[in-house]
């Protein structure tokens, strides 16, 4: 066999497998592109802190004050806002999300907080808040864990320390 046969037999056997390699870069890019491949490799959310105090001392007098008031620090670590769009908790029939900020010092049930770029908010009950309607009796547990559910950065699961009352 001349070497110009046996060039080109080589060309031949290595063409294949070098298509399908390229072939499956450009798909395997394709995917990554468009956030099929997920993000793992970046936190858009941190929960810095966060507790949910006693109601009261004893469990009589915190099934008369009903709901529970949630205190949360919450990181966007990315330079595009999100909003919290839902708090879930097993401890909880509904959360709600409070706006208290509104004009003439009113407060509303909203469907989202707003968490600007890069900025870090508090939430609780003195302002922009989170509150478990007619909670199960948590005030003897360590934590109640709570789902933080974000427009863009998904689901975030925590266990909120239980606190004093009053304390965050």
């Amino acid at each position: 066999m001349t070497r110009d046969g046996r060039l080109a037999e080589l060309a031949r056997s290595v063409a294949g497998p070098v298509a399908c390699a390229l072939v499956l870069t450009g798909l395997l890019s394709g995917w990554v592109a468009t956030g099929g491949a997920g993000t793992l490799t970046r936190v858009r959310v941190q929960v810095i802190s966060a507790a949910v105090p006693m109601r009261a001392y004893t469990p009589q007098a915190a099934a008369a004050v009903g709901a529970a008031r949630v205190f949360l620090t919450i990181r966007n670590l990315s330079r595009s806002p999100d909003e919290l769009i839902a708090v879930r908790s097993p401890d909880a029939r509904r959360v709600v999300l409070v706006q208290r900020a509104l004009p003439g010092g009113h407060s509303s049930v909203v469907a989202a907080l707003a968490i600007p770029a890069g900025k870090t908010i508090t939430l609780s009950p003195f302002g922009d808040d989170v509150v478990l309607e007619n909670p199960v009796p948590y005030e003897s547990a360590r934590q109640v864990p709570l789902t933080l559910v974000f427009r863009d950065a998904g689901t975030v699961t925590i266990e909120a320390p239980v606190t004093g009352p009053g304390t965050p």
